[in-house]
């Protein structure tokens, strides 16, 4: 597969792997460790959405889906086989202790991709194309413009029913 449509058909598949399953798993409804909700709050006072604040938030304090899915990845590469995601998913199960994060979604994140992966390595997607998509995936989502992106991240937790109740 060219390397440059791998790339894209990665960071797609990346950025709704960890999107999907950290809005599913509650990021943009409550503050879940110290920090998010400081984050969110922030970007709420600078014209962005709250809810998609605290998934922000969310995912800079803690190993959520966007850090096992580049986890795994990078793992899958480094092992050169999809245990790797394995191990990357225990390594983050327990960073999530750590920080005393009470949910699942950076597990739930590496344990998805790491199938992911093993599934799209038959067509030529390589662990590698999914460490720079996820690159792109992430740099979407905390590196572009806060307020944009955190009003499509609150669009998408009302329309999985996971918007934040908080004000």
């Amino acid at each position: 597969m060219d390397e440059l449509i791998g790339i894209i058909i990665a960071a797609v598949i990346s950025w709704l792997n960890f999107v999907l399953i950290d809005t599913w798993m509650g990021l943009p409804e409550s503050p879940g460790v110290k920090g998010a909700e400081v984050i969110g709050r922030g970007i709420k006072k600078r014209g962005g959405d709250l809810a998609g604040g605290f998934f922000q938030g969310n995912i800079v304090c803690s190993p959520d889906a966007s850090a096992g899915t580049l986890l795994a990845s990078i793992a899958c590469y480094a092992i050169g086989t999809p245990e790797g995601g394995l191990i990357a998913a225990t390594l983050v199960y327990f960073g999530n202790r750590l920080c005393a994060d009470p949910g699942y979604a950076g597990t739930t994140g590496a344990l998805t991709i790491t199938v992911i992966i093993a599934l799209t390595s038959y067509i030529g997607i390589t662990p590698a194309m999914f460490i720079v998509g996820m690159l792109i995936a992430i740099f979407t989502i905390q590196g572009l413009y806060h307020p944009s992106s955190s009003k499509l991240l609150g669009k998408i937790a009302q329309k999985m029913d996971r918007y934040t109740k908080m004000n």
